[in-house]
């Protein structure tokens, strides 16, 4: 693996990082930071000192995911009276924002729209704060993207005090985006912003990271994961002065490694986290069956959450999150499920081994430091400023997490890659399932190995994983795979399958674009006169048009009619390798 140059990493168009801060902090004077209906009722400037002055109690978090801003506010009004009725206290809700808000606000309105909610202007971002008194988290697409600054500003002046996404920044693509410089430019300046509140107004903000969005969640190595958490610090912290809170938990099914994880993350920051995401990779049953699910990690939460107070919230997803956008009784239904279990939780404790937890975390603190000082180090010495926040941000996100994790892991090296220290649980468990699969078709493979296929794989968003499954598993029925690229446009995912030669394109997607995604992925074949299929799994659904309802309907139907071919699990895939003549040139 090439390792790059400094002049690979950072062009010189990238304004240096001082300045960018400089200009943040001059617009604090013009952004008037306005404390929301939760820090009056509650009487704490932030909710840093909320959380500080709550470790006694396990908090809850709730995510409202409805398109319509008006059945958003409804929503949370109806989850936080009823929940306050029944004695239960949702302390924060995490606002479900449309992609397309990353977008700097004059681009806005010809984006394409995704499933999530687009305030459109600041008292959109107020109407939500004064909606119930509880913290407001405004999570995806506000920071990390190029309409960050825009986004942070009417925040703020609306009186939130925890913002995000910062672990977008590394991995997440606007479709037609491309610029990265700009970008981070847009990024280092709202954190500078954010970072002044607390001298104009007192105002503790938290920067809010998803390390499960970000390159921690596609490392191999959790060890790594854990390193990532060490660097973000640096930059967020060290270089620029705001406080820097992580959430982690969407793809964590094991408890050791969950619990590890937590006790791990207690031991290298004592900012308050913000929340653990709910494992809602694991909900692949009913709606009854996906209670043990939600059990399964909330029980892990809670105990971890008594032993070594952070300040997380839990966040109890609803059973329903991978059929549909739950409704609000729904939502209720789950704050009380794990209002009720943190009361039967500490009769578990006594029955849990945590001296097994803390070696698995004290290795992970190990590794994650040697990984932290690696990539320090290692960016040093190719010139990088690490003492310049908009240098270490664009280096490691044009770095990428392969060459990151091959370059500055703690694992020994092999052929080019690293040997993780501790498997990340995601990759492990997507592994086994792979080789469940093959191992179920290998009379399939005996068929469909010989005829020397290959398939470009590419996603319409920044989940990766259900791409990294695919891949391994058609790679063991002796399928050559090209890589299409994640968040990939539909005109470069076919200009890389054609580059590849590719027998066939398929699709991942997730975020409630699959029809015109894929629609605009066939314009793109055709034009160039290609015959390739091209597939498409993943959440097959799209919000119409014209519609009434702000919730996105199954497309399958409409997918086959384009020309594709929709799939609903691998399976299916097989079908279309099987019927796919041996290779031809063309």
């Amino acid at each position: 693996m090439t390792f790059p140059t400094r002049k690979d990493l950072i062009p010189e168009t990238l304004s240096p990082g001082a300045e960018l801060l400089a200009r943040g902090k001059a617009l604090a004077g013009n952004t008037s930071f306005k404390p929301s209906r939760f820090l009056r009722e509650a009487e704490v400037p932030s909710e840093v000192v909320y959380k500080t002055a709550t470790t006694g109690r396990i908090m809850q978090h709730a995510h409202i995911g409805f398109r319509s801003l008006d059945r958003t506010l409804e929503a949370m009004a109806q989850v936080h009276g009823r929940c306050r009725d029944l004695g239960v206290t949702v302390d924060r809700f995490g606002i479900t924002l449309d992609w397309s808000m990353g977008y700097p606000q004059a681009m806005r309105a010809d984006a394409p729209r995704g499933t999530g909610i687009v305030l459109t202007d600041p008292g959109d971002f107020r109407r939500i704060t004064e909606a119930v008194p509880a913290a407001t988290h405004f999570g995806d697409f506000m920071l990390g993207l190029p309409g960050a600054l825009e986004n942070t500003r009417a925040a703020l002046e609306a009186g939130a005090t925890a913002l995000g996404n910062l672990g977008q920044y590394f991995t997440f693509r606007l479709p037609g985006w491309d610029d990265d410089v700009a970008t981070t430019e847009a990024t280092v300046t709202a954190l500078g912003l954010i970072a002044a509140q607390k001298e104009e107004f007192d105002a503790d903000i938290l920067v809010h990271s998803n390390l499960d969005d970000g390159f921690a969640g596609l490392f191999l190595d959790m060890c790594c994961s854990l390193g990532m958490v060490l660097v973000e610090k640096h930059i967020v912290e060290d270089l620029i002065g705001a406080r820097l809170s992580h959430c982690y938990g969407h793809h964590f099914s094991d408890p050791l490694s969950r619990m590890a994880f937590h006790a791990a993350l207690v031991q290298v920051t004592d900012t308050p986290g913000t929340m653990i995401f709910g494992n809602t990779v694991s909900y692949q049953s009913t709606e009854a069956g996906n209670y043990a699910s939600l059990a399964n990690y909330l029980l892990a939460d809670i105990a971890a959450q008594r032993r070594w107070p952070s300040g997380h919230a839990i966040n109890p997803v609803p059973v329903t999150e991978n059929q549909r956008i739950p409704d609000v009784q729904e939502i209720i239904d789950a704050q009380t499920f794990a209002h009720r279990l943190a009361d039967h939780a500490p009769a578990y404790e006594a029955l849990i081994d945590w001296s097994q937890i803390e070696v698995m975390a004290d290795r992970m603190v190990a590794g994650g430091r040697v990984f932290a000082a690696n990539v320090l180090a290692g960016l040093g010495e190719i010139g990088i400023d690490i003492q310049d926040p908009a240098e270490m941000l664009l280096a490691i996100r044009r770095m990428g997490p392969k060459r990151l994790e091959a370059a500055f892991g703690p694992g020994p090296t092999t052929d080019d890659r690293r040997a993780p220290m501790i498997l990340a649980e995601w990759a492990r468990e997507l592994d086994e399932k792979a080789a469940e699969w093959v191992a179920i078709h290998a009379d399939d493979a005996k068929r469909i190995s010989p005829r020397g296929l290959t398939a470009c794989v590419g996603t319409s968003d920044v989940h990766e994983h259900g791409k990294y499954l695919v891949e391994q598993s058609l790679a063991g029925l002796g399928v050559q795979i090209v890589d299409g690229g994640v968040s990939v446009d539909p005109d470069i995912l076919v200009d890389r399958a054609v580059t590849g030669g590719a027998d066939l394109i398929a699709v991942s997607t997730y975020n409630g674009v699959a029809r015109s995604y894929t629609e605009k992925v066939l314009a793109s074949v055709a034009a160039r006169g290609l015959r390739l299929p091209v597939i498409v799994g993943g959440r097959l659904n799209e919000v119409p048009k014209e519609t009434n309802s702000d919730l996105p309907v199954d497309v399958t139907r409409e997918l086959r009619e384009l020309g594709a071919i929709p799939c609903n699990g691998l399976d299916d895939v097989v079908a279309v390798l099987s019927g796919l003549s041996e290779k031809t040139e063309g």
